[in-house]
């Protein structure tokens, strides 16, 4: 069996290999999805690699994106956390995510019509996604992201009725001035 060598050419590895550049002192936990073959978790019975949640480890997980969209007259911001996660987690993420979509999304025009209903969208299908799935244990050391309230059980996402409210107006101001 051959010595393995230093990326630099620079000799043997030798010593702790999480030492190197860009890894912690510490060995990966357990359920992180870069310490196992091809950085996507355990593998399954057939040979392929069932995700685990990033969060807390946990073993029925689904790889899929959570969006943010803030909007601001002329600026945009977009924001996405990839999975994957399991079940609470994946709502977890979702549900913080939408609200503050709910919360600082609508105030741009192209925010208001097109960018943040499709972040929504986007979002009721992993919302539906992670709700699917078996709940899990997480990791033995680690917890579930908090959940906290339904998004419409949380007043500030009440918020996006504003101006929801002026472009109704708006809209309305333009039909009844063009006929």
């Amino acid at each position: 069996m051959a010595t393995p060598h230093h990326p630099t050419g620079n000799g043997p590895v030798t010593g702790n290999p999480y030492d190197a550049p860009g890894r912690g002192a510490h060995p990966p936990a357990w359920g992180d999805t870069a310490a196992a073959p091809g950085g996507h978790g355990h593998p399954s019975p057939a040979g392929q690699a069932q995700p685990v949640c990033r969060a807390c480890g946990g073993r029925t997980a689904v790889d899929f994106k959570a969006r943010a969209h803030t909007g601001i007259l002329i600026m945009m911001r977009f924001e996405h956390l990839d999975g994957p996660f399991c079940r609470a987690c994946g709502l977890a993420v979702v549900r913080q995510m939408t609200y503050r979509t709910l919360i600082v999304g609508w105030w741009g025009p192209l925010s208001l019509v097109i960018l943040n209903p499709l972040t929504l969208v986007w979002n009721l299908v992993a919302h539906l996604k992670y709700r699917a799935l078996a709940p899990s244990t997480p990791a033995p050391g680690r917890t579930h992201l908090d959940t906290g309230p339904p998004v419409l059980r949380r007043p500030l996402a009440y918020v996006a009725l504003i101006p929801l409210a002026w472009a109704v107006w708006v809209v309305t101001q333009i039909v009844s001035h063009s006929t």
